[in-house]
């Protein structure tokens, strides 16, 4: 009693030890004191010692429900068959014993036929008390599936499935008083059963699994599985019908999810659209008055230089002036690309050589890293680096990553360039040893229009993201690299044979 973990079980165990002691001190005193014991009192003592084997099983009852032995509390019709028969056996014995109390005035056939008369009596009552009790626990478990149900319809109208994955795991979990529960959803793109060679151990552990999973079907589509874990060793009845029915209603709100969820995407994209169409008739605008102008003085000012008579002096400040329209030049241009709409799939579908285009950029812009006073390195290895992407991308995807890094070096730096093709993908990797990028502007830096610097126009970052995705590749970054310092960018394009393999693949499951 005093080892119990919480008081309400410790008064338990020491109301069953002091009423075992009382039994025993009661049976050595009315069989050992000298007080003789009439008939009455003996055959009532007798009576109530042969019910005494019904204490251990009421203490065994009552641990298996407190502690929720194979879930058996919540088995209600179990529970509700093993007290009926455990009532009727009780009423059996008791009918026998009655029966002997009657004897001398009835006989024993007689009164037990009178008892069992009243226990027809009260069958009808009973049973309509029973039927009251089973509709109300199974109308509440239907509410309660269908308060479930209307949370996770109105989660549903969010439109973001992960958070309706997460949402309808902890609720479930939740409701039902399970373990741990897993919703897995399912790609619809690879959505096929095939024959597998199994074990023996490996089907029989897929068998136990099955009786715990809920396949989430709408009509002949597979969308999800759901596995509910419970505290026993299998699932009641109860749960697992309720558990069947929520499954019945999950297909209706993860489709709603899914589509409100792609229709918000394509509301962003179409806001995003409308917004480059306006900075794209900006940047037309920017065009027509300034492009022809900068032209014009590019050509007044390399003519300037080109004349012997031009004064040192003024032969300095010529050349930084022309430095300088060039980079207005520059940053023109950079607008204009951004502001052209994307197609995607590849707006210039072709292929190239990656390593080729890597030489080109780095041969253009060494002039660049020299005047800022940088060392600039270019590694190439592997085989073939030939991309299911443009000359032209890749161009815009390596330059705006290189002048980045440029601008993002201070004097004496380093920046490393690197192309490597492994596994079906080309990597293209920029890497400077610069002060790296703020952890506060980490989830910022490939926005449009964003930037640090007093002369950006925050379009480099932004122009590469879009170009990689319009191949299908992926750019991601890491900083600080070493010593708290450095940026490197990597992005990853597929490989032009491994895009046919691809193509070829979905077609033959189109066919």
């Amino acid at each position: 009693a005093t080892a119990a973990p919480d008081k309400p079980q410790r008064y338990f165990h020491c109301a069953l030890l002091v009423f075992f002691a009382a039994s025993f001190l009661a049976v050595d005193g009315l069989h050992l004191g000298p007080f003789p014991m009439q008939p009455r009192t003996t055959e009532v003592l007798a009576t109530a010692f042969s019910l005494l084997p019904i204490l251990p099983f009421s203490v065994l009852v009552y641990l298996v429900f407190r502690h929720n032995f194979l879930q058996i509390g919540r088995q209600k019709n179990l529970l509700y068959a093993i007290s009926a028969t455990f009532l009727a056996l009780l009423y059996l014995s008791l009918v026998r014993r009655v029966g002997t109390w009657l004897e001398p005035l009835l006989p024993p056939e007689a009164s037990a036929s009178v008892l069992l008369f009243v226990l027809v009596i009260f069958i009808e009552p009973l049973q309509r008390a029973l039927g009251r009790r089973l509709q109300e626990t199974a109308h509440r478990e239907m509410d309660r599936v269908q308060r479930l149900t209307a949370e996770i319809q109105q989660e549903a109208r969010q439109g973001n499935l992960r958070g309706l994955v997460r949402f309808i795991e902890g609720r479930v979990k939740e409701v039902f008083e399970l373990a741990a529960v897993n919703l897995t959803l399912v790609d619809q793109s690879k959505a096929e059963l095939r024959p597998s060679s199994r074990t023996p151990e490996e089907r029989a552990a897929s068998a136990a699994l099955r009786d715990r999973v809920f396949v989430l079907r709408q009509g002949s589509q597979l969308m999800a599985a759901l596995e509910a874990e419970p505290h026993g060793a299998a699932l009641s009845g109860e749960t697992r019908a309720a558990l069947e029915f929520l499954c019945e209603q999950l297909p209706g709100a993860l489709d709603l999810c899914r589509l409100i969820e792609e229709k918000l995407r394509l509301e962003r994209e179409l806001a995003e659209r409308e917004r480059l169409a306006l900075v794209g008739q900006m940047a037309a605008s920017i065009s027509h008055n300034l492009k022809n102008p900068l032209g014009s003085m590019k050509t007044i000012l390399q003519v300037q230089l080109e004349n012997p008579e031009l004064p040192d002096s003024m032969r300095a400040e010529t050349k930084m002036v022309l430095e300088e329209v060039g980079r207005l030049s520059t940053k023109l241009n950079q607008l204009l690309q951004f502001s052209r709409p994307a197609v995607r799939g590849g707006s210039a579908i072709g292929s190239c050589d990656a390593r080729v285009v890597v030489e080109e950029v780095a041969g253009l812009l060494s002039h660049e890293a020299e005047r800022r006073g940088l060392q600039m390195q270019i590694k190439v290895s592997g085989g073939s680096a030939s991309v299911a992407a443009s000359a032209e991308a890749v161009n815009d995807i390596v330059s705006n990553l290189v002048v980045n890094a440029l601008e993002a070096t201070p004097r004496g730096g380093h920046v490393m360039v690197s192309a490597a093709s492994n596994d079906g993908v080309c990597t293209l990797a920029v890497e400077d040893n610069g002060p790296g990028i703020p952890a506060a502007l980490r989830e910022k830096i490939l926005q449009p229009f964003f930037t640090t610097k007093s002369q950006g126009t925050g379009l480099g970052l932004a122009i590469v993201a879009r170009r990689v995705a319009e191949f299908g590749g992926k750019v991601d970054w890491e900083s600080p690299v070493r010593n708290g310092r450095g940026t490197r960018f990597h992005v990853t394009l597929p490989m032009e044979e491994t895009k046919k393999q691809r193509s070829n693949e979905v077609r033959k499951r189109e066919s």
